[in-house]
């Protein structure tokens, strides 16, 4: 601490014999100010933007606490997320998924049998049987009488005769026209293949089709659905005459 006392009092003397003015003896030097001359364009707020901004709930930054959900709305929320998560998991979410097609096929074919009007009660219990005035196996086109038969079918309730008649009824026709050979061991699909008319093959397709689905499938058909069948076996058949 001596040491540097010591040292600040020799050069005291020394500064102090320079001169006063040593600052003010330096070369002076000017500013070079430049004038601006960049164009300014003035920009205002659009104040209806913002106003129509500020209106939107997004923009709303209140410190308002969301409403209280009721005991229903809980019950539906925690529901959602539950079924969310199932779908969400790969094993159980494919499974889940499965599952409601399935439900929803089912949904589709028991309308569909709904809207022919087929009697759905094979659900719950064994179908009718229908009696057959004749043994089917050995059943003759050209013995049978059809117009008695088929009204007969018809006064008893019994769709399902009365559309298998009307199928034989019409193989009588193609027969009576040579368009086909009936024979009793031989398909339908056998006599679609005799059929040469591309037209009459179309309709008797159809016609076909119905007469399987109703007799094979033993469906029982509401009045409307089988006076839309009766109809169309009816053209048919008028048109061979």
């Amino acid at each position: 601490m001596r040491i540097l006392l010591s040292f600040f009092l020799f050069l005291a003397p020394v500064v102090s014999a320079f001169p006063a003015d040593l600052k003010t003896n330096l070369p002076e030097t000017k500013a070079l100010v430049k004038t601006d001359t960049t164009k300014i364009t003035v920009r205002n707020f659009n104040l209806q933007k913002i106003g129509a901004l500020k209106s939107q709930k997004n923009f709303i930054y209140d410190d308002v606490a969301p409403p209280s959900q009721s005991l229903w709305e809980r019950f539906w929320s925690w529901l959602w997320d539950v079924i969310e998560g199932i779908f969400n998991d790969k094993v159980s979410g494919r499974a889940v998924k499965y599952g409601v097609l399935l439900i929803l096929a089912a949904v589709v074919i028991f309308i569909a049998f709904k809207l022919i009007g087929a009697d759905l009660n094979w659900f719950s219990k064994k179908p009718k049987s229908v009696p057959i005035p004749y043994t089917e196996g050995e059943e003759n086109i050209h013995e049978i009488n059809f117009s008695d038969e088929i009204e007969r079918a018809v006064d008893q309730g019994n769709y399902r005769l009365a559309v298998r008649l009307f199928y034989l009824s019409s193989l009588k026709a193609l027969t009576d026209k040579n368009l086909i050979h009936w024979q009793p061991e031989k398909t339908n699909h056998a006599y679609l293949l005799e059929l040469k008319d591309e037209g009459k093959r179309h309709l008797f397709s159809e016609l076909t089709r119905q007469f399987e689905y109703v007799w094979y499938g033993e469906f029982e058909l509401s009045s409307a659905r089988f006076t839309a069948i009766r109809t169309s076996f009816e053209q048919f058949n008028s048109r061979l005459s």
